[in-house]
């Protein structure tokens, strides 16, 4: 991956709706040769989706919760078939040491939290906190190198 197609990569982070013709414009290339680079991308695995970043409280899930899941009493494959049943988890990533999942939740309010942590509970122990604020809430990633 070369210092254009990490340019790229920064362009497409900051706003996905690009159009080809401004991705040129940006990177002095010609539009066939930002679409073979974006393809390249794409095909190599790089760029995974294009998708919309949603405001949380926007769409009424004003509470935004980590949830550590140890002591697991199922089978991770069982665990991880459950969750990605359960709409208000939108992250979840299983990890070493004490805990073996942490879940990004978002909810509408304290019944939705309640009924989703009762759900989770015949699963393991769990310990819930509510995030009070997100300093970084979203961070464009590019190759360690890249500097600019």
């Amino acid at each position: 991956m070369d210092k254009l197609d990490q340019k790229l990569l920064k362009l497409l982070q900051k706003n996905s709706r690009m159009s080809i013709s401004d991705l040129s414009k940006e990177l002095a290339l010609s539009r066939p040769s930002v679409s073979e680079r974006l393809h390249r991308l794409q095909e190599k695995g790089v760029i995974e989706e294009f998708t919309a970043r949603v405001s949380l409280p926007a769409v009424g899930r004003d509470i935004l919760l980590i949830i550590q899941v140890s002591g697991l009493k199922v089978s991770p494959q069982e665990f991880e078939s459950m969750v990605k049943q359960k709409e208000d988890i939108i992250e979840c990533h299983r990890v070493t040491g004490d805990v073996s999942y942490f879940l990004k939740v978002a909810v509408a309010n304290m019944e939705r939290m309640r009924i989703l942590i009762d759900s989770l509970m015949p699963y393991g122990t769990i310990n819930t906190s509510t995030v009070l604020a997100s300093p970084v809430p979203y961070r464009y990633t590019l190759p360690q190198d890249f500097s600019e």
